[in-house]
């Protein structure tokens, strides 16, 4: 191998221009006291890279029917992109207090590298309520890189079977978009069995059905003012090859229980996206309580709302991922007093002097209070 000769005085010429940096870099830090230059910048520069967190500015919200609209996101310079069908993590400031959610992205690829979410107004829901109705162009919100396994394996299969319900839809409009932009779209046969309670109500239904009379898709509508609440063993029905399908579904907790309990029945696989935690009221013992917060403020809690959703609306800042009981990121120590699982029903209870010194750990996105509780800061 052949050597490189580095001439003496380039490390020292290299270390001079570092030096002149750092120079001024501490003359600019004293020219804007009490702020540094990077304060500055994130005023007039918000979307630059190397920033301490991920920024993006909306560019346009679109409703999508009465209660749903596709936000229209600008990312800063380190936005690492994303695969068809993984979600985002938003921070939205409401009432001077951040709070975060999960949505999928929506979009295939874009050359103005913006990135789309579609947001359905859910009643009671602070964020989703705020963005479909009063977010404003222009706006700053807190963005985290996108996650998620809930994507189309490479190669692509010979049949695919796509089961989504409502604002399941999100992540699977992605895909379909990220397919169909493509100059050669895949040949895989594509049956869509999509379930909304009206016409009215489905989002995406104009561009779902130009899929489908364009041949790209096999769409079956299912609305349950028309044709009453799907029932999964008639899938075999409405998709007879449905054993030749790779499957995906992505719903409500109640329409993905039903298809893992039917798919597990025939042994056969099913990839699923849980958007939303399954709401089961708590039973009459405990219901709700007083929720002490890791600094010791005390907020009401019903026994439907989750604890980290409590938390926030009361300013607490609390850890969390997914939102939906699947990455854990939200786990932290309960103190004291019960929490019950909104999935299934199931009681957590902390009893000082008996769960132990540091508490037990509980999932707060899935979690709601039943009696009093106390929960601690993560360690």
């Amino acid at each position: 191998m052949a050597s490189i000769s580095v001439p003496s005085g380039a490390g020292q010429g290299a270390r001079r221009v570092t030096s002149l940096r750092s120079v001024l870099r501490r003359v600019a830090d004293a020219a804007v006291t009490p702020l540094d230059v990077d304060d500055v910048l994130d005023v007039f520069h918000p979307l630059r890279g190397g920033r301490d967190g991920l920024q993006g500015r909306i560019v346009s919200i679109t409703p999508e029917t009465a209660e749903s609209a596709t936000v229209l996101i600008k990312p800063g310079r380190d936005w690492a992109g994303h695969v068809p069908g993984q979600y985002v993590r938003i921070g939205v400031d409401v009432d001077g207090v951040r709070l975060w959610r999960t949505y999928s992205l929506t979009h295939g690829p874009r050359p103005d590298r913006c990135i789309s979410i579609t947001v359905k107004a859910i009643p009671g829901g602070v964020v989703s309520n705020h963005l479909v109705h009063h977010a404003q162009v222009g706006r700053m919100v807190q963005l985290e890189q996108a996650e998620g396994e809930f994507v189309l394996p490479q190669p692509m299969p010979a049949k695919l079977l796509l089961v989504t319900a409502g604002s399941g839809i999100t992540p699977v409009i992605g895909m379909l978009r990220n397919l169909f932009s493509r100059r050669v779209p895949p040949s895989t046969d594509i049956v869509l069995v999509h379930v909304n309670q009206s016409a009215d109500t489905a989002m995406f239904r104009d561009e779902l059905r130009a899929h489908g009379a364009a041949g790209r898709i096999t769409l079956l509508e299912r609305y349950d003012d028309q044709h009453g609440l799907l029932d999964v063993s008639d899938l075999a029905t409405l998709v007879p090859d449905l054993d030749e399908r790779l499957a995906y579904g992505c719903g409500p907790a109640g329409l993905l229980d039903a298809l893992e309990t039917y798919y597990d029945e025939r042994g056969q696989t099913l990839h699923t996206e849980r958007f939303r935690a399954q709401v089961v009221t708590a039973g009459a013992e405990g219901e709700g309580g007083t929720l002490t917060l890791p600094d010791g403020r005390q907020v009401e809690a019903d026994g439907a709302t989750p604890i980290l959703d409590v938390a926030e609306s009361a300013g607490a800042l609390m850890p969390s991922g997914c939102r939906m009981g699947v990455c854990f990121g939200c786990v932290i120590p309960l103190k004291s007093g019960a929490v019950r699982d909104l999935r299934n029903g199931a009681l957590t209870v902390a009893v000082p002097g008996e769960t132990g010194p540091d508490g037990v750990p509980v999932q707060t996105c899935i979690s709601a209070a039943a009696g009093d509780c106390e929960i601690g800061a993560r360690r």
